[in-house]
């Protein structure tokens, strides 16, 4: 596994980790380079808390050109959040469906337990 810092960084640290093996898909992994991918993510994640101190993680694979999968070797970015990098982070990814971000504003809203 490698990990890098992404060329076109959404935030300071922004890292991709990457498996030497060409795979496109996360689904093509063995059960060994799940694991492997895994713990490079918890090491990152460990090295970039303490060089920039974020206050939160957002971690993604973008699976297939329908999920905005541009570069075809699989990679997973690991993208450290700060107080105040957005004005309202929850979200997350439904806002690449703007009607469906603000989910916890609907007043019929059940969530299961």
């Amino acid at each position: 596994m490698l990990v890098i810092r992404d060329g076109f960084p959404v935030s300071p640290g922004h890292s991709l980790i990457i498996p030497k093996r060409h795979c496109v898909s996360f689904f093509e992994l063995t059960d060994e380079e799940r694991t492997s991918l895994f713990q490079q993510l918890t090491e990152a994640k460990t090295g970039l808390d303490v060089e920039y101190r974020p206050d939160g993680y957002n971690i993604g694979i973008n699976e297939g050109v329908a999920a905005g999968q541009t570069v075809f070797h699989l990679h997973i970015h690991l993208i450290p959040r700060y107080h105040g990098d957005t004005s309202d982070p929850r979200g997350g990814v439904r806002w690449i469906f703007p009607e469906k971000a603000s989910y916890w504003n609907e007043p019929d809203r059940h969530i299961a337990k």
